[in-house]
Parts: C-alpha cells; structure tokens; sequence
C-alpha cells in the first residue's frame, strides 16, 4: 500500500520520466487534433483578409469619400472648437465592417447552412462505414458458423 504523503508524480518522473511523456503525448494529440489546426488556419485567413479589406478601404474607398466632402485637405472632417472630428475615417471603418461581413456571412455562414439545412432533409448520402478487418473476420465467422448449422 502507498504512503499517504507519496508524490506519485515524482516517483514516476524518477522511475524514468512516464508522466512527463504522457503529458507530451496527450499534447501532442491535442495538438494535432483536426479542429485545432482548422481554427489556426481560420485566424490566419481572417487576419490576412483584415489587413487586406483595410487597405482596399483606406486607399481606395476613403479618397472617394474625401472627394465627396469637397476634396481639400481637411475634407472628410469638420471641427468644433479646436477640436477635429475625422467622419470620413468612420464612414470607412463601417464600410470596410460591411465588406468584412458580407465575405463571412456569404462565403462561410451560407454555405454551412445549407450544408446543415441538406443533412437535415436526409439529402447528403451517409458515409458508408467501412468495416475493419476485426469486423470482417468476425462476419466470416459468423457466415460460417450459420453455414455449419444449416
């Protein structure tokens, strides 16, 4: 029976480290999980889109709105006591929210709503379940033993 006071831990690291490598491999597989790599690529995605939206905004659609408020070099502000409001850099912080969104909802949110809208319907055909070759021996043996008794 162990000692009540016993660190299981450090005994187990002293008797050659088996804890320290389980928790590397439950890492390791937790890691390379599926949904955890698709997630790490979504962020890069999103970050990469971000920066472009934002400079496709900026360069592009804020001139056209500074054109729109007259053109001159405080065009897109207006001030009140000293203190200068920049409304043409609100106008294209919305539009580039919009774009933003419109991409997401389009390109992402759509299409997995019809996705889950179809395997709901019963529409997308089920994966057929390939059976192993433990299963398959088994069925051998159960044919025949049927073929035996018949």
């Amino acid at each position: 029976m162990p000692e009540p006071n016993a660190d299981p831990v450090g005994e187990a690291l002293r008797r050659g480290g088996t804890v320290a490598r389980r928790f590397i491999t439950d890492f390791r597989d937790f890691i390379l999980r599926g949904n955890i790599v698709d997630l790490a690529v979504g962020v890069v995605i999103g970050v990469a889109f971000n920066g472009l939206v934002t400079r496709f905004t900026e360069d592009f659609i804020q001139p056209l709105i500074k054109l729109a408020g007259g053109g001159g070099v405080f065009s897109g502000s207006f001030k009140v006591a000293s203190q200068r409001f920049l409304w043409a850099d609100f106008v294209n912080a919305i539009i580039s929210f919009v774009i933003t969104a419109a991409v997401v909802f389009f390109f992402v949110v759509k299409p997995m709503n019809m996705l889950a809208a179809r395997r709901a319907a019963g529409q997308e055909p089920e994966a057929e379940a390939v059976p192993t070759l433990d299963q398959q021996l088994l069925m051998e043996i159960r044919d025949s033993l049927r073929a035996q008794q018949s």
